[in-house]
């Protein structure tokens, strides 16, 4: 079976750290998925590109088709992996900002990969205090290990370790297997398509037949 995963970038820059994280979760979990017996189908959605497109729907309450599209690739997924900058101890408003153009429910039970970059180890904790009570909030499913990377990470040599610190490469692949874990076993989330807000939620044929 095809499993879709959301791949979510914060990043502001190209190239992006952020980016640069969000692939190599990516490519851990549909590794992951492959040994546990599930084919994967990658969406990555580049928040840069919808900046503008997400003032506006702010601004408006309103969505571009093209925001509507990329929104509805992350709903509609099977997993989620989503990967902020962090700024000021927190994830970025751009990131925020996609969040708060969801419809409410739109990532209930979903799984969610999260990570984070910023520049120094000493942000390494927003991951708990910030972003997993933002996805608990949302009532979305975070695996247990979340995956931060400071500038200094993505020098290291994939078995090296420092006293207690256990290696980005090492981290991504627990992460990845969480997640796949449980992602695999699931109906496919977005099987019946979305849903249709006007659509009649009673039968009237039925109800006046008795």
């Amino acid at each position: 079976m095809s499993r879709r995963i959301a791949v979510v970038s914060g990043g502001l820059r190209q190239p992006s750290s952020t980016r640069l994280l969000a692939d190599r979760m990516a490519e851990a979990v549909e590794r992951a998925l492959r040994e546990a017996g599930e084919d994967a189908v990658l969406d990555v959605v580049e928040l840069r590109d919808h900046a503008q497109d997400l003032t506006a729907a702010l601004l408006t309450g309103f969505a571009t088709e093209r925001l509507t599209s990329a929104l509805e690739t992350i709903t509609t997924a099977d997993g989620l992996v989503a990967v902020t900058p962090i700024f000021s101890g927190s994830y970025s408003g751009l990131f925020k900002n996609a969040v708060d153009v969801l419809e409410d429910g739109a990532l209930e039970g979903m799984p969610v990969l999260m990570g984070a970059t910023a520049g120094t180890a000493r942000h390494s904790l927003a991951l708990e205090h910030a972003v997993r009570p933002l996805f608990s909030y949302l009532r979305a499913i975070t695996v247990p290990t979340a995956v931060f990377a400071a500038t200094e990470d993505f020098g290291q040599a994939a078995g090296s370790t420092t006293g207690d610190v256990v290696p980005l490469g090492a981290r991504i692949d627990r992460g990845a297997r969480e997640l796949a874990a449980l992602v695999a076993g699931r109906p496919p989330r977005g099987a019946a398509g979305p849903r249709d807000p006007f659509a009649l939620t009673v039968n009237f044929e039925d109800l006046l037949g008795g």
